[in-house]
């Protein structure tokens, strides 16, 4: 069975953002695609120091965050929904920092997959947040999978989410795009449809 992963970059587990994601999953598995929800907690993620050690060991050195645990489930998952409230205009510290370690040692297990990205916001600043969010996804090949508007949703409490039909319709429209997409990529595979090929990556330096 087809199956996405969804975290949640707030430490409010059943806050803003969880509403949003819940609308989401509501969607998917009426479409009969498994889901998973990983909620970050209140816990500090420490950031990436860019040792590098993870490209021996192909996970995170440091083992006393959510991290590697979020790299075991993405490899069994299909797609993907990040989400995450905003705080001053960009998105969370924690789901920041899981995703710097997540996608910096495990870039090639997003390669090609779907992912979405949907934020919460009481009133600005919902723009930049995805921006910067959809910027992960972007950078490691994914295929971004989009709605009816940008994926954002308004209000201070849940209730006050889900006053917001708009957005609310925004997540259902995204949910069901995710769904399609999924059950397209999986018909073109059973149709012996190959990946793109992958040019050896160059990396470019600015300063010579």
């Amino acid at each position: 069975m087809l199956k996405v992963l969804l975290i949640n970059g707030s430490s409010r587990p059943q806050g803003c953002t969880y509403t949003a994601l819940n609308e989401i999953i509501k969607v998917l598995e009426e479409e009969g695609i498994e889901t998973e929800f990983f909620q970050t907690g209140k816990e500090p993620i420490r950031g990436c120091t860019a040792c590098r050690g993870c490209s021996v060991i192909n996970r995170c050195i440091f083992d006393d965050d959510p991290v590697n645990a979020v790299l075991e489930k993405a490899e069994k998952a299909d797609g993907f929904v990040f989400g995450s409230p905003v705080h001053y205009g960009g998105p969370s510290g924690n789901i920041k920092s899981l995703l710097d370690r997540v996608f910096y040692s495990a870039r090639d297990m997003f390669f090609n997959k779907p992912g979405a990205v949907v934020v919460s916001a009481r009133r600005g600043g919902a723009s930049a947040a995805l921006d910067q969010l959809n910027k992960y996804l972007t950078g490691c090949g994914m295929i971004v999978v989009s709605s009816q508007y940008w994926n954002m949703v308004h209000g201070n409490t849940p209730e006050e989410v889900r006053q917001d039909l708009e957005g609310m319709q925004t997540c259902r429209t995204l949910g069901r795009n995710m769904a399609w997409l999924l059950k397209c990529i999986q018909a073109g595979k059973e149709a012996g449809i190959q990946y793109p090929v992958r040019e050896p990556r160059v990396a470019t330096n600015f300063i010579r």
